[in-house]
């Protein structure tokens, strides 16, 4: 399964376009919050089905704070991140994911890229496409699922000139980065 994983777009859909391009031949589409409402705007301009869930930024916490992808490599688990407090380690989001028997988490609320494996959980932040922090050049990730595991791909977006918090339509150059964990 090919799985096409966003976060952190914060109502701005800029460069959304060119990565749906990027990404047409995905078998699914998973949105880690903030916004949710994006995650709505883009199943409605694409009409396609988006996975979503809530972030710190939505309003709406409920049952939607978190879900579960099955694939052939695993259950995977969808969050946020904020409330495993991500931004002051993944000690927490692994554990998390141990106690739910998951093989991976895809999360977000950082806003930088990274994969990596603790505690034999693969973690994967897609970063932001809009608003990346660190320094890091906006991205999103592709994420490959087979029986014998999991690889992920973090694109990396030339980020030109800084975006506007308005909407527009940019073109982008796309940069990936292979990772296979």
């Amino acid at each position: 399964m090919k799985i096409l994983i966003i976060s952190d777009t914060h109502r701005n859909l800029a460069r959304m376009g060119e990565i749906m391009a990027a990404a047409e031949d995905v078998d699914r589409i998973v949105h880690l919050g903030d916004m949710s409402a994006d995650a709505r705007e883009l199943s409605r301009l694409t009409k396609r089905e988006i996975i979503s869930v809530n972030g710190n930024c939505d309003s709406d916490f409920s049952d939607e704070n978190y879900k579960f992808l099955e694939t052939e490599c695993g259950r995977i688990l969808l969050l946020h991140g904020h409330r495993e407090h991500v931004k002051s380690g993944l000690l927490r989001l692994c554990s998390r994911a141990v106690e739910l028997a998951c093989t991976a988490v895809f999360f977000g609320h950082t806003h930088v890229a990274c994969v990596r494996k603790q505690n034999g959980v693969t973690l994967v932040n897609p970063g932001s496409p809009t608003y990346p922090a660190g320094g890091a050049n906006p991205s999103y990730a592709i994420a490959y699922t087979q029986t014998s595991g999991l690889s992920v791909s973090i694109v990396y977006i030339d980020p030109g000139d800084a975006l506007p918090r308005k909407r527009i339509r940019k073109k982008t150059k796309i940069i990936t980065k292979d990772v296979t964990v």
